[in-house]
């Protein structure tokens, strides 16, 4: 605007005036709030959103090291003593323990040529095992190659009406060219190592000597996968008997198309299914009428659940905290005294897990948390200019406040949705290193064959060993076996 349009604006009067100054009011406080927004926008990182670390820019990261760095320094001040790399005094070693003698399968006698004092030479008759010896175990792959039976099915002629009979394959051989054992090791590949199509079959020839094209190997997959159905089925069923399910979802893609992946983890067992949407009925769909205590995260699909049969993350709690805290003026002031709360919430539930185990302790050590935190909540929750930025969240934990405790006084319930968030985390690397799945029938496979490896991983369960069984069961028609 020029000083003649300002000159027209005034010489039209004062309504017009007041109407004008009104108009820019608006405008400017549009502009204020779009400003604020931004800014919030660009201060998000990992450690206040939910982004992931390879999201966060170059220098932000940077910092993060910076931060860290003077962390540990200051913590090694603290202790007065300068901490030397590695282990620290009363870390438990991880050496390796030597095999007894009947599990060794070759043993080599090395004896010394000449006295180290003298010089002078051992003859035969010397070298004898003694009493005392040393020990040094060497492992080494044997070389390997694919045993490969050759199963010949003869014709015979009846005597009697001289019709001829060609002899049948067993039902546990006439399936495929690849025996159980190679199918569960490419299945192993592909499900707990994240191995593409293409370099199984280099890796086959390399390791085993044996050619396997990308259309074999994925006729392996989908076989795996009609043999998995079952145990599939009865883990989702065994995962929601248990008193408390931990649950989360994250992106997915078929063919480029978005999908959802969920989670219902426990302890003992993990469960993934792909899903077409990330909604409320999916998330039914997905446990039904649960009678147990839901952990989750603070999701609007998850509003409907009762308060007091659910367990909210604290881990999100403190990382909106933490956003807060990087605000300005109340919001910041809000933020900072939140955070501090959630680290006592964290220190507390820390000393009751590893030091004293009594839960009355716990109770008590809250107590006062909860107190303070209720009031910081109240405080920051009513309508005005000054907690616009924050009063939302204030509201939102509010609202689900029964929540925020059922780990005080429920076994088996943790503070934090940590288990589902490390369930996602193979699948997400496997999302993105094989961009996704392809079919329907890759999306079975891709739960199915996940599922196994994360819940065969918490069971400290072979995955290779129990996909050969599962294999061969399947083969066969016998039952199934289980994963949980």
């Amino acid at each position: 605007m020029d000083r003649a349009e300002a000159e027209a604006i005034y010489d039209s009067g004062r309504d017009a005036c007041v109407q004008f100054i009104l108009d820019l009011a608006s405008r400017v406080r549009q502009l204020d709030e779009r400003l604020g927004r931004l800014e919030a926008q660009a201060r998000q990182d990992s450690r206040t959103s939910s982004r992931p670390p390879s999201s966060d820019p170059p220098r932000t990261r940077a910092q993060r090291r910076a931060e860290a760095r003077a962390k540990a320094k200051e913590l090694m001040r603290g202790e007065r003593e300068r901490r030397e790399p590695g282990g620290q005094p009363g870390h438990r070693g991880a050496g390796r323990d030597l095999k007894p003698e009947d599990q060794v399968d070759e043993i080599v006698d090395h004896y010394p040529d000449a006295c180290g004092g003298c010089g002078r030479g051992f003859d035969d008759g010397q070298r004898r095992p003694g009493g005392r010896f040393g020990r040094h175990q060497v492992c080494e792959l044997p070389p390997i190659g694919v045993i490969v039976t050759e199963h010949r099915t003869h014709q015979l002629r009846c005597r009697h009406c001289r019709a001829r009979t060609s002899a049948g394959l067993p039902v546990e051989i006439g399936g495929s060219v690849f025996g159980p054992r190679l199918q569960a090791a490419v299945v192993t590949l592909t499900a707990r190592h994240r191995i593409s199509r293409r370099g199984i079959c280099e890796l086959a020839g390399d390791l085993f000597g044996v050619t396997v094209c990308t259309g074999a190997v994925d006729a392996i997959c989908q076989r795996a996968s009609d043999a998995l159905a079952g145990p599939h089925c009865q883990l989702q069923d065994w995962v929601l008997d248990q008193g408390a399910v931990h649950v989360d979802e994250t992106g997915w893609r078929t063919s480029g198309d978005a999908r959802a992946l969920w989670t219902a983890t426990t302890p003992q067992a993990t469960f993934l299914q792909i899903a077409e949407h990330c909604n409320r009925e999916q998330f039914n769909a997905l446990i039904g009428a649960y009678p147990g205590i839901v952990i989750s995260d603070r999701w609007v699909g998850f509003e409907h659940l009762d308060p007091h049969q659910r367990q909210v993350c604290w881990s999100h709690i403190q990382r909106d905290f933490r956003r807060h805290a990087e605000g300005l003026a109340e919001q910041k002031t809000f933020g900072e005294q939140g955070l501090e709360l959630t680290r006592r919430v964290f220190r507390a539930w820390r000393a009751f897990q590893h030091e004293h185990h009594d839960r009355d302790r716990l109770k008590a050590e809250i107590a006062q948390v909860q107190t303070e935190l209720r009031t910081l909540l109240e405080d920051a929750s009513p309508k005005s200019k000054r907690t616009r930025w924050h009063r939302r969240f204030a509201n939102n934990l509010l609202k689900v406040w029964p929540a925020l405790w059922t780990f005080l006084t429920v076994d088996g319930v943790q503070p934090t949705n940590n288990p589902a968030e490390r369930a996602l985390r193979a699948p997400v690397i496997h999302r993105k290193v094989s961009l996704g799945t392809q079919s329907e029938n890759g999306e079975r496979f891709a739960e199915r064959a996940l599922s196994a490896a994360a819940t065969c991983r918490l069971q400290r369960r072979s995955l290779f060993t129990y996909l050969t069984e599962l294999i061969t069961a399947h083969t066969r028609g016998d039952p199934f076996l289980a994963l949980a």
